[in-house]
């Protein structure tokens, strides 16, 4: 019997499964050698200050309770090592999704913190697999959204669009999308208001489009590269009992 067979599907998850299941799939890709996680590395990676959004305070109880939740929907289980005390914990994301590397990346990065445009989206996944180029994402992308688990503002062409995960349940309104810039908006045809300030060259404001998204993706880098190091800080903490 496979998991499609064992278990319920699932199309939505509350925000602390959300939480979890992302924790677990980025550890186990960014640190594979401390993965699986026991319930006080869950908890840590869950409340971290870095690469969440939004912070938060759970606590081993709710973290436990959350990951007995995950287990019934066949995304996470209980594992026993070899000569280990405690209980670790893995997700088995891959057991229920026919999915790729980039892809379960992908989903992670956004449960963890939701809406991002294409640019911090392939930064910020790439510290868990590397994505060399957007129309790479963009593959990825076409694939979970025909799976029904991310959205998008508009065409993933479209420059400025933002994606999100799809996992919202009813009683939990997604994030409204950022509103389209008047140029956006407007129609090919439609004349320019009286009021409206001098034209803008179509090429120097492409370029000037262009030249802010590195931008974004390259502060999106270089913050995630300080979030490594403090994720690191904190694991060599756990390590040597230092709270």
């Amino acid at each position: 019997m496979d998991a499609e067979d064992q278990f319920p599907p699932f199309k939505t998850l509350t925000r602390p499964q959300r939480r979890v299941i992302g924790t677990l799939i980025e550890k186990g890709l960014t640190t594979p050698g401390s993965y699986p996680l026991t319930l006080k590395a869950v908890v840590t990676g869950c409340n971290q200050t870095s690469n969440r959004e939004p912070i938060t305070n759970y606590s081993e109880g709710a973290a436990l309770e959350t990951l007995d939740d995950l287990a019934a929907l066949g995304l996470a289980a209980e594992v026993h090592t070899a000569g280990g005390r405690a209980a670790k914990y893995r997700h088995l994301v891959r057991k229920r999704l026919t999915i790729t590397e980039p892809q379960i990346a992908v989903l992670a990065e956004l449960m963890l913190r939701g809406r991002q445009s294409l640019g911090e989206l392939r930064a910020r996944a790439s510290r868990m697999v590397p994505i060399a180029s957007l129309e790479d994402l963009r593959e990825a992308l076409d694939g979970l959204m025909e799976m029904g688990f991310v959205s998008a503002d508009g065409p993933l062409e479209r420059r400025g669009a933002t994606v999100d995960h799809a996992l919202y349940p009813p009683n939990e309104a997604p994030p409204a999308a950022p509103a389209a810039s008047p140029a956006a908006a407007a129609s090919p045809g439609s004349a320019r208001p009286a009021s409206a300030g001098p034209a803008v060259d179509p090429e120097e404001l492409a370029a000037l489009k262009e030249a802010n998204e590195e931008l974004r993706t390259e502060l999106a880098e270089l913050t995630d590269r300080v979030g490594q190091l403090a994720d690191a800080l904190d694991d060599l903490r756990r390590d040597l009992g230092v709270t």
